[in-house]
């Protein structure tokens, strides 16, 4: 950003906040192990599938829609929770956020019925809505040199962020069962959420502005496009029909590397390690591709890892099932090339529609992980059942091409002005 003072950006926010809250890598950090902490609610869920099958005496494609309900919940609430963070800020938001994933979770372990699993699982889909658009808002806020890279530091926790807890959970689960695996990560998860709110603040001026300050200002160009607003542009519905299709694939993967490994004959020790490279993979694959983006610009970015992870998706039921080793590496390969959507996005966001209401329109843009988690949770499982796992990554490498050919096209529309959206807005009679 050509007009970024960095010192004077620091020294306004150490004034208002002091050294350390006021320091803008203390707030990315914080920002970052709060993702860490709604990890498992998505990364570690392939875990618990099996054994919630045999629990509740039901099927694995009804144990696979309650994903699909926590990912609609985690991205169909995030533009109210975006919302509601540009108004009330973090304290108050992820304060509630810390209580919905803490109980959401703990309470899965308790869940008698498919109906109960539905509802604490789209419980702590809410939680992971509110932290994740807020947290995403603190690093485009407090790193608007560096976007790419912020976003991407903050996309590679949730990424990775299952990781240290894969084995953890796989042997409490083996020793104790369910409860006892939701329960502890539970409540630590939600604990220190609560005690995350305290720490994040947004940075001075950054806030959503009133009607009033907005009317004050001499220069309405530096306030972001307000999410009617970006509504209303082509761009908007392009960026969002891009963030669905990319989503497929690792939704597909995330939801079912166990139940596609135990129909390979993989044994649990080598699922176990899978799951968690495919966490270390994703992580880092969102840091290294948010990194990139910052010089080899955004949609040149996307186009190169997109058409990567439809080949390696194409790749994996072929090669993936000849042994344990291919196994592991293709899924670590879609998953490096996956999870950069999420660093990705939200610069392109802040890039395109300014930062003002980025939690708001990043909520927008979000949304359709929502869509795309019908058929990364319980359609994908019922397409393998009634064809092969064959199909499903076949038709998800034809979503994964999808974006990065849109990627293409995406730079070749002028950027949206506001006289450019005013000219569509229909005239009243």
């Amino acid at each position: 950003m050509s007009d970024f003072n960095k010192t004077e950006f620091i020294a306004k926010n150490q004034n208002a906040y002091g050294s350390i809250l006021g320091n803008r890598w203390v707030q990315l950090i914080s920002a970052c192990l709060a993702m860490v902490m709604i990890a498992n609610l998505q990364y570690a869920w392939t875990l618990f599938t099996t054994p919630l099958v045999k629990s509740l005496h039901s099927s694995l494609v009804a144990v696979q829609y309650a994903f699909t309900l926590f990912i609609m919940f985690e991205t169909f609430v995030q533009p109210i929770g975006g919302l509601l963070l540009d108004k009330f800020g973090t304290k108050l938001m992820f304060g509630l956020a810390g209580i919905l994933i803490g109980g959401g979770w703990t309470m899965l372990g308790q869940a008698t019925s498919v109906a109960s699993l539905y509802f604490f699982y789209a419980m702590a889909g809410v939680g992971a809505a509110i932290i994740y658009g807020g947290s995403v808002s603190v690093a485009v806020r407090w790193f608007p040199d560096k976007r790419g890279l912020a976003s991407g530091l903050i996309a590679g926790a949730f990424g990775i962020g299952s990781m240290p807890f894969v084995p953890v959970i796989q042997k409490v689960l083996d020793a104790s069962g369910v409860a006892q695996a939701f329960g502890f990560t539970g409540i630590l998860q939600g604990v220190i959420v609560v005690i995350i709110a305290f720490i994040l603040r947004y940075p001075v001026g950054s806030k959503m502005p009133s009607q009033k300050a907005k009317a004050a200002k001499a220069d309405p160009s530096k306030i972001g496009f307000s999410p009617s607003e970006v509504l209303k542009t082509p761009h908007f519905w392009l960026i969002w029909t891009m963030f669905l299709s990319i989503s497929v694939g690792g939704l597909i993967i995330t939801a079912n590397t166990k139940p596609f490994g135990k129909q390979l004959g993989m044994a649990s020790s080598i699922i176990v390690l899978a799951v968690m490279m495919n966490s270390l993979a994703n992580g880092v694959g969102r840091v290294f591709w948010g990194s990139v983006s910052d010089k080899l610009g955004r949609t040149r970015t996307m186009c190169l890892s997109f058409g990567l992870n439809a080949v390696f998706l194409f790749l994996l039921p072929i090669l993936g099932s000849k042994n344990s080793v291919l196994y592991i590496i293709l899924l670590m390969c879609v998953m490096f090339t996956w999870g950069q959507l999420f660093s990705l996005f939200p610069s392109l966001n802040a890039d395109m529609f300014g930062s003002t209401y980025a939690a708001t329109n990043y909520g927008f843009i979000y949304s359709g992980k929502g869509f795309a988690s019908i058929l990364g949770g319980g359609l994908g499982a019922a397409l393998a059942a009634h064809y092969s796992w064959s199909v499903v990554f076949t038709v998800a490498a034809l979503f994964s091409l999808y974006a990065c050919i849109m990627s293409v096209i995406l730079p070749k529309i002028p950027k949206p002005t506001r006289k450019q959206i005013k000219d569509t807005t229909p005239i009243a009679p």
